[in-house]
């Protein structure tokens, strides 16, 4: 008995095809080895390559199970972040919902559509923006933590991306990635240029977190912030110092500044 084995090519587009979810992505690399197993002593000419696209496989399967436990990276999820001021009292929230889930060369990625609303639950900003995630590390656009002006739509937009990155594993005392975002924008005719920097992120604790949402063992990241808004050449600095609470193969779950907070109050 002879079994002529998928190309590679036709096993990743099969992968792709059901979202390289890991219990999928397991049981065809499961009967790829089995298949190898079968060939081994009867077809040696083939027994490189076959091999070759098992170690591919097992690649990408490691990746699909890294990646895809990240609320940000489930199709169809509706996520919603409560946003609470000084005083903690509730002033809006921000709801996001992720599509377009799909993977390619070992990198997953995400279209995140969002839309921020008062206390009142009145609409006030839209925006769409772009999750990535490669072998568990997770890659957050940076525009998402731009206020409702900045965040909402325009056509006349030119943004430098920027990516925050969150490890799978990670531990009290790592210095993360610093990361820089650059829009130039044009607001009733007016120019402005928005750079957002976030450096010093340090793991400083390990805490459990508690919302309306579920409870998440988390690590607790200081970093300090700075947003320049320049507006017709005039520059307006803001410190935006700050702590998130990230759950790693979850994503972040809570952040704090002295000017508020959010929280993860809905995940369906």
């Amino acid at each position: 008995m002879v079994l002529n084995p998928l190309p590679c090519r036709e096993l990743e587009q099969l992968l792709s095809k059901h979202e390289r979810s890991y219990f999928f992505t397991t049981i065809v690399v499961f009967l790829f080895i089995i298949q190898a197993l079968i060939l081994l002593p009867t077809n040696h000419q083939i027994m490189k390559p076959l091999l070759l696209c098992l170690f591919v496989l097992s690649a990408l399967a490691l990746n699909a199970q890294n990646c895809e436990s990240y609320y940000f990276l489930q199709n169809n999820k509706t996520v919603e972040m409560t946003i609470y001021g000084k005083k903690g009292e509730v002033s809006g929230k921000q709801v996001y919902k992720v599509s377009d889930v799909k993977t390619s060369a070992g990198i997953t990625t995400a279209s995140i559509n969002s839309e921020m609303f008062d206390k009142k639950n009145k609409s006030i900003a839209t925006s769409s923006s772009a999750i990535k995630c490669k072998g568990g590390m997770l890659m957050v656009d940076m525009k998402m933590m731009m206020g409702p002006q900045q965040q909402q739509t325009t056509t006349k937009a030119s943004i430098e991306e920027g990516f925050l990155e969150y490890p799978n594993k990670i531990a009290i005392g790592d210095q993360l990635q610093d990361a820089v975002f650059n829009m130039d924008l044009e607001t009733s005719g007016i120019p402005q240029k928005i750079k957002l920097t976030m450096t010093e992120r340090k793991v400083v604790a390990k805490e459990s977190v508690t919302t309306t949402a579920g409870t998440w063992e988390c690590y607790k990241i200081s970093y300090k912030g700075k947003i320049v808004i320049n507006t017709a050449g005039i520059n307006m600095p803001m410190n935006t110092d700050g702590s998130e609470w990230y759950a790693p193969g979850f994503g972040v779950v809570k952040t704090e500044t002295k000017n508020g907070g959010t929280a993860i109050t809905s995940v369906k």
